[in-house]
């Protein structure tokens, strides 16, 4: 009975997965721990039930406080969780898709201008690192839109996530990710668990290459829908006009 009791008390109620995908969505705007203050207010509740679920939350392994009395941050599992609840035709953004496949167009001759155009408007869109594969060769852009982002301020980091970019391109041909759209978040990448990024990217067929790929590098701390979204309709956008 109490091993049952457990395992219940792991279930997430409706109103913990609302109150995590606040944080997540939250925590992605402001860079900085969600309190109880902020929830309380958008839950039109007391701080004190905010506070208590919160703690139910982190004990379940969904969201962390990382310096005693700040609020919390999502974790790995907690993105984890929000992403596999992510509807791809809600949230999805069809006039930025539209602008890519515009500049796209506009701008590209050849399939491998076109790759590298949409790549450019996709870190315009999104502030990540955008990344391709072009051929046999991986195409880098928007470096310094990832290093501008708040948890790069570390010397450390950086290193890191240079380090991660390095073994990427034989780490894609190796692991061949077999989805449309690929989400790794955090620890999940198969290289550079502990660098506090997620790759999201995309499949397509080109004239290239019949495994081609398209995608962003950002931090955990992204909006995960609006991303995975112009990632999945960029694939699709050069699957379709390549």
């Amino acid at each position: 009975m109490s091993a049952n009791f457990a395992i219940m008390n792991h279930i997430m109620t409706e109103r913990q997965a609302k109150l995590l995908a606040a944080i997540i969505e939250q925590y992605a705007e402001i860079a900085t721990p969600v309190g109880s203050v902020t929830l309380a207010k958008l839950f039109n509740v007391s701080s004190a039930t905010i506070r208590s679920e919160m703690a139910k939350l982190e004990e379940m392994g969904y969201i962390s406080q990382p310096h005693t009395s700040a609020g919390r941050i999502p974790t790995d599992k907690g993105y984890r969780t929000y992403v596999n609840s992510i509807t791809l035709d809600q949230g999805s953004e069809p006039r930025s898709a539209r602008a890519i496949e515009a500049r796209v167009v506009s701008n590209a001759t050849q399939a491998d201008q076109a790759i590298r155009q949409a790549v450019d408007t996709l870190v315009e869109l999104t502030h990540n690192l955008g990344i391709a594969t072009v051929g046999n060769q991986l195409y880098i852009s928007g470096m310094g839109h990832l290093f501008n982002q708040p948890e790069f301020i570390n010397g450390q980091n950086v290193r890191d996530v240079a380090r991660l970019l390095d073994n990427l391109e034989p780490w894609l041909r190796e692991a061949a990710p077999n989805q449309p759209l690929n989400v790794f978040i955090g620890s999940e990448n198969p290289i550079g668990r502990d660098t506090g990024v997620s790759l999201i990217i995309s499949r397509f067929r080109s004239p290239l290459s019949d495994n081609s790929y398209i995608g962003v590098l950002g931090p955990t701390r992204q909006s995960y829908a609006k991303v995975m979204n112009l990632v999945g309709d960029t694939g699709r956008m050069l699957e379709r006009i390549l």
